[in-house]
């Protein structure tokens, strides 16, 4: 059973206009994502925010789930919003936009928006621990205080995500990370990637470093402060709205 609230979301748009496909981000949901897709309905795009394997039901459901599933969800997603649309953007969250970058490599995109994306996660030898601890360990916290790093308190309050993070799942985060940049040379769609200067989770460092190792010849980097790390929720999040919707027509008026 999906959690409430959290479901997945479709919104058919205006004939000929692009698709966005909406990614959401690690133990997260569809939720964190469905303003930004009221958003960009009301431009006039068909939106659709996907419900990653093991997300928004129960934690246990996540910890089966490998990073290839994280990244056949997207591809399921993709190919159900080509039916609405000839054109997909791909929009994606912190884990949501490693999973863009990635898919973008290999599958004909109009463009993408990447938000709080991590390059890489710091360094750990206890990396390498993660799957054996995971067999006695099945859970680690995320913070000691709830709603740390959230500009938003009354946002955080009726946020959905697992309140742990299943330890096997965070083992896949590494070898997906190691895709990713292995990918994004091969990235050669348009790309914006947008990061909060005050993100307590993913180091706003990450941003430059995607940013360079980026294929594409029309690439963006757009900061924007006073929000954490959840930033389509976040006192960012019209800002962070209103540059994706200018970059999807840009980029959309410039391929008609």
């Amino acid at each position: 059973m999906i959690l409430e609230t959290a479901e997945p979301f479709f919104f058919p748009g205006k004939p000929k206009q692009p698709g966005c496909l909406l990614i959401h981000g690690f133990t997260g949901t569809p939720k964190e994502m469905r303003w930004m897709g009221e958003y960009l309905a009301r431009e006039g795009y068909s939106v659709m925010g996907i419900r990653l394997t093991g997300h928004a039901t129960r934690p246990q459901d996540m910890i089966r789930a490998r990073y290839t599933d994280w990244l056949a969800s997207v591809e399921d997603g993709y190919h159900l919003l080509r039916g609405a649309a000839e054109k997909i953007f791909l929009a994606g969250l912190s884990m949501g936009g490693t999973l863009s970058l990635t898919f973008a490599a290999d599958f004909p995109v109009a463009g993408v928006v990447a938000m709080s994306t991590p390059y890489e996660l710091p360094p750990d030898p206890r990396r390498y621990l993660l799957k054996p601890l995971s067999l006695f360990v099945p859970y680690l916290e995320k913070t000691k205080i709830p709603g740390e790093g959230w500009f938003d308190k009354d946002a955080w309050k009726t946020h959905v995500s697992y309140p742990k993070n299943p330890t096997r799942s965070i083992a896949e985060l590494f070898p997906l990370l190691e895709k990713m940049r292995a990918a994004l040379p091969r990235v050669h769609a348009p790309t914006l990637l947008i990061h909060s200067k005050d993100d307590p989770y993913v180091s706003p460092k990450n941003m430059p470093k995607i940013y360079d190792a980026l294929g594409s010849e029309d690439k963006t980097m757009k900061w924007v402060a006073g929000g954490g790390h959840v930033i389509t929720r976040e006192p960012t999040k019209e800002e962070v709205f209103q540059a994706a919707a200018a970059f999807i027509r840009r980029v959309s008026e410039a391929d008609a």
